[in-house]
């Protein structure tokens, strides 16, 4: 057998754009009648995993591992959700992920189902997919407001103040820690919407409308309304 070709980021993200065009196309009997969100995310996440596995030379994470395609050069998460609420939960590692990112690239797949009584299968129109790098991961408005505030001349003690506002869930000695970190290095701008939890909860929807070109951001499919 011929040596697979190594998987990169560019791979990735046009092997994205193929499976969603083949998947919506595909009468899925599987599928049929599942409103579980999770059971139908599972599987589109395997079969994509499946497709990668069988053209290229990649490394599939476990479940326990978290991330779904752990090598350094790949590091993506691979998430996948309905239009309806387009969020998922991912591990809380860190309370700084709030502010500097998860530490790993997000692919994520928005679909809408439909269900067709008659042939008894239902058909996935792929919404949207994004390929969200790891620098853009964090929270849009907490990190617009720090950005905000680093450039209005902010000191230590506003930041923390700021911080200890949004209930971020660390001790005091940490808190200080981040915000000397903020004052010296400023977050980049996120675009994910991160709920505190014991996992954190992610919601895409920002991404999911953007319209605008985000260096860090690479719309793969974008948002289209499904024909009803």
């Amino acid at each position: 057998m011929a040596n697979k070709e190594k998987l990169t980021i560019e791979k990735l993200i046009e092997e994205a754009k193929s499976f969603c065009v083949e998947q919506s196309k595909i009468q899925h009997k599987e599928l049929f009648g599942v409103t579980d969100g999770k059971a139908v995310g599972t599987l589109i996440e395997h079969k994509f995993q499946a497709c990668l596995y069988d053209k290229y030379e990649v490394t599939i994470g476990s479940s326990a591992k978290g991330i779904d395609l752990p090598s350094d050069d790949i590091l993506t998460d691979i998430k996948v959700t309905s239009i309806k609420q387009p969020q998922s939960s991912c591990p809380f590692k860190d309370a700084k992920q709030k502010i500097f990112g998860l530490g790993y690239n997000l692919l994520v797949f928005v679909y809408d189902k439909t269900d067709n009584s008659k042939t008894q299968t239902a058909t996935l129109n792929f919404a949207s997919c994004s390929f969200i790098a790891k620098k853009r991961t964090a929270d849009y408005t907490m990190t617009y407001r720090l950005r905000e505030m680093v450039s209005d001349k902010a000191n230590e003690a506003d930041i923390i103040a700021y911080l200890q506002d949004r209930n971020i869930p660390v001790d005091e000695i940490t808190l200080s820690e981040i915000a000397k970190q903020i004052l010296d290095s400023p977050p980049k701008q996120g675009y994910l919407t991160i709920s505190n939890a014991l996992q954190w909860r992610l919601q895409y929807q920002r991404i999911v409308t953007l319209t605008e070109d985000i260096e860090g951001i690479e719309k793969v499919v974008a948002y289209c309304t499904p024909n009803k």
